[in-house]
């Protein structure tokens, strides 16, 4: 099973930069696409930016030029670097990991998993 803590939420005024990182535990992490989603009250679930076990990276429209997504998989983490944010980026974001179908049905887990989620707020 694979476990994700998310850490670095707050608050920042308009302009202001935040980075969130997303501690995972679990077997073979190198394998999987790691990712953050965001969901704001009231709003769907949406992806903010991945990072594929190949390198690449794939960001939302709104994330592009302002959110960095990295992944350090000796360490086993993956961060998000976020600029320029803006009132309506308060959300709370979600670190989630998936597992390559072969590879999770080889292992006999679920081939993705959500972390608890943490609050970032920014103030006008």
């Amino acid at each position: 099973q694979v476990q994700l803590v998310e850490s670095g939420g707050g608050t920042v005024q308009s302009g202001g930069s935040l980075k969130l990182s997303c501690a995972a535990s679990g077997s073979v992490l190198d394998l999987t696409t790691m990712g953050w989603y965001r969901q704001a009250p009231g709003k769907e679930r949406e992806l903010v930016a991945t990072f594929d076990r190949t390198g690449t990276t794939n960001y939302a429209d709104f994330a592009k030029g302002r959110f960095t997504i990295s992944r350090d998989n000796a360490k086993n983490t993956c961060s998000l670097e976020m600029s320029g944010l803006k009132p309506e980026d308060t959300a709370v974001y979600i670190c989630r990991v998936v597992y390559p179908f072969h590879v999770s049905q080889d292992m006999r887990i679920p081939p993705e998993y959500w972390g608890q989620g943490t609050q970032v707020t920014v103030s006008s």
